[in-house]
């Protein structure tokens, strides 16, 4: 079991007591109990959802040498969250996502599914780390930028 709980930690982030009670729940299925954490996370971003986010980053990216790149502001609750390698990771793979698939407006965005992984949107990635943070996240908005567009 404590290879299961590793495995599920390392895919979910989530929590040892939190990763072991879903093993248990999902009769040791691996799968099943991904989506259970899953499920798990969204209910608590939705939990987390009308709360104020008065912290976050502006974060920029540059693709193909400078010809095209983007520009995100993401915000949070707190300044600590904003620090952490997981909401950086959240704000370059957003920007990644702008680049990639310009999007027209933040809500297309979100309900884009994710460059590196089809099988969720991006809003799903951002309400996974509203679970593991415990605090509201949100893209509030962004711009692409193309060398010789207008």
């Amino acid at each position: 079991m404590m290879d299961q709980i590793k495995e599920l930690r390392e895919k979910t982030g989530a929590g040892v007591m939190d990763a072991k009670k879903a093993i248990e729940e999902a009769k040791g299925d691996v799968e099943k109990a991904v989506e259970i954490i899953r499920a798990k996370g969204l209910a608590k971003a939705e939990q987390k959802s009308e709360r104020e986010v008065n912290s976050g980053k502006v974060y920029t990216y540059t693709h193909a040498g400078g010809l095209v790149g983007a520009m995100v502001e993401i915000a949070c609750e707190t300044d600590f969250v904003s620090s952490t390698s997981e909401f950086e990771h959240l704000c370059k793979e957003i920007t990644l996502q702008v680049v990639s698939m310009n999007p027209k407006d933040v809500e297309e965005l979100l309900s884009q599914p994710y460059i590196r992984d089809g099988s969720k949107t991006v809003d799903q990635m951002v309400k996974e780390l509203i679970g593991k943070t415990g605090e509201n996240i949100r893209v509030v908005r962004f711009a692409r930028f193309k060398l010789g567009m207008e």
